[in-house]
């Protein structure tokens, strides 16, 4: 028996009403690659199953204290009901996508049952007229509570469960491994004990609680005065204001500036929708050519300013200030797959979707994310998570069971999974799209997961917030586009300057200064002749689904902004799943 962590609680403590607080995703495979050219059902379940017996997240269940008087625990049972938690399905006739991702909303609408280890997998059939999978596919749909995973672990659950080869295993003697694995359950702690324990945990929280508050003191009281004042004039008021912020429950104040209330700020309903889209992750690298300084982060966030900003203008509805999400960052480090439960802090990042111009608008991204990380190092990204696990429970709980969270909208997360194909039973892994929550006053939930070459962007709503995903789906497309055209136009631009400066320098200098220049023809300079040269080209007709003209006007940007610096390692950042 072990106790769940602060962060772990957490996520249970705010499911109520309509906010579901599980994670899932839907993998595609196909069968062609196993031996024999197909998979059965049976044999996907035996092999799942074989699989999942390993891992005691998959056999825990939830024992709660009365009162909350301390965080729940998790009982470890000795075997799993596949049965139960694998189901078998299929989509009805012709089976596309829009018939697929139905269907998964549904599923991700209905919660768990608590009485059972909080996990589900559905087995989906049928997929005949899904474009670009291959025939014969079947998909798998995995829903897991969030108190059990964050994304890096879920990451890591997901490759173990698959094999790196096709090859046939040997099922038979995998099973009899499995059988002969001895686990043993955990008896059921009684009354007496739990009380106990609650006692004896919340007073050795005490000090901790004490040790924390001190460092904390000293973290902000090294950011400086200046900082300090920023911080005031930026709207985040004092601590004294925050401190009351967190003893009430609203943590609205908390923000710096409190976006713009938009659809996706009202309460959620108990109907889910989901769409995809996924995108060549060589595509990314080439507009980093062009914007050296944006990750693969900076620009999906570009994309989800881009496809929000396309979205709200279409309603009639995109606000003059921009549009801030709430951001997950992993704090696992190394140790990506351990069994310590949720390892998250948060923060929080302007997509800029008050910026029409793509490449402007990720330009703005880079600089904004360069601050948070600036400002979220001073202080601790473990702050929260540090908080949560120290505050005695008889306190926490209730702080968390009354938490107001900041009506912000938009929650979005970004992690990378593995680069190499993976297999189920011999069936190839082709596509994977990561499915997260949406919660009161973050209707709409973007998150993205790289696989094998490419990234798949998943939006999750609530119906009566986002009526016409598959829209939204050709907005972030759009969004896409718009910045791949703009990379492209940025790198004409930066050809043309180039040729018409050094022609133009060329040309007026006088031949004494020609004389050195054959000398010295290793040295090179960029000249820049005002008035000289082929002007540049005008700007193409944006492509279609393109959204109209802003409510704000566009923001300038330098010359010297544009210039590129030493690029970063092309890596997804610490921000992660929710």
């Amino acid at each position: 028996m072990r106790q769940l962590s602060g962060a772990d609680s957490m996520f249970l403590q705010f499911e109520r009403r309509n906010n579901f607080m599980h994670v899932a995703s839907l993998a595609i495979y196909d069968p062609s690659t196993a031996s024999g050219g197909g998979v059965r059902f049976k044999d996907v379940l035996r092999f799942f199953a074989s699989r999942v017996s390993q891992f005691p997240q998959f056999r825990r269940r939830l024992v709660t204290l009365p009162l909350s008087l301390d965080r729940p625990y998790w009982v470890e049972a000795a075997r799993i009901d596949v049965e139960f938690h694998v189901r078998h399905i299929a989509l009805p006739h012709p089976g596309d996508w829009r018939q697929l991702c139905i269907q998964v909303a549904r599923l991700h609408s209905r919660p768990l049952d608590r009485s059972k280890p909080l996990w589900e997998a559905y087995v989906i059939e049928g997929l005949h007229n899904v474009t670009g999978v291959p025939p014969g596919s079947f998909a798998l749909y995995t829903k897991l509570h969030h108190a059990i995973v964050d994304g890096e672990s879920a990451t890591e659950l997901m490759k173990a469960l698959h094999s790196l080869t096709p090859e046939p295993f040997d099922l038979d003697a995998e099973e009899a491994h499995s059988a002969a694995t001895v686990f043993h359950a955990d008896p059921e702690p009684s009354a007496t004990d739990l009380y106990s324990r609650a006692l004896l945990h919340n007073v050795s929280r005490l000090p901790t609680l004490a040790r924390l508050s001190l460092q904390t003191a000293r973290k902000v009281a090294s950011l400086g005065a200046d900082a300090l004042a920023s911080h005031r004039r930026d709207g985040e008021g004092n601590l004294l204001a925050n401190l009351r912020s967190v003893l009430t429950g609203d943590l609205s104040s908390l923000i710096p500036r409190m976006p713009p209330q938009t659809r996706f700020s009202r309460d959620v309903s108990a109907h889910r929708v989901f769409e995809a889209v996924s995108i060549p992750l060589a595509a990314f690298r080439e507009v980093r050519k062009q914007v050296p300084r944006a990750t693969i982060n900076d620009q999906f966030l570009c994309i989800v300013g881009g496809a929000l900003r396309a979205y709200l203008s279409d309603k009639n509805e995109l606000p003059d200030a921009t549009l801030i999400a709430m951001v997950p960052m992993t704090l696992r480090g190394d140790d990506k797959a351990g069994d310590g439960g949720n390892q998250v802090g948060f923060t929080v990042m302007p997509v800029h979707s008050d910026v029409e111009d793509p490449i402007e608008r990720l330009r703005a991204i880079v600089d904004s994310a360069e601050k948070s990380k600036r400002v979220t190092n001073a202080i601790g990204k473990e702050l929260a998570r540090d908080l949560l696990e120290t505050l005695p429970a008889i306190v926490a709980e209730p702080l968390l069971r009354n938490a107001q969270v900041p009506r912000i909208g938009l929650i979005v997360s970004n992690v990378r999974g593995p680069d190499v194909p993976l297999y189920m039973a011999g069936a190839q892994l082709v596509h994977y799209v990561p499915i997260s929550i949406a919660i009161d006053g973050m209707g709409i939930n973007i998150t993205a997961f790289s696989y094998a070459g490419n990234m798949w962007i998943c939006a999750i709503s609530c119906r009566e917030m986002l009526p016409d995903p598959a829209f939204f789906a050709d907005c972030m497309r759009t969004a896409f586009e718009q910045m791949q055209e703009g990379a492209r136009r940025e790198a004409a631009f930066t050809v043309a300057d180039t040729a018409s400066g050094t022609t133009a320098a060329v040309a007026a200098e006088p031949a004494d200064t020609a004389v050195a220049r054959a000398r010295h023809s290793g040295r090179k300079r960029k000249v820049r002749a005002v008035g000289t040269g082929t002007p540049r080209p005008a700007r193409r007709a944006k492509p279609s689904g393109a959204t109209a003209k802003p409510k704000s006007g566009r923001r300038k940007t330098s010359t010297a902004a544009r210039r590129t610096a030493t690029p970063e390692p092309d890596t997804v950042t610490d921000r992660e799943d929710t």
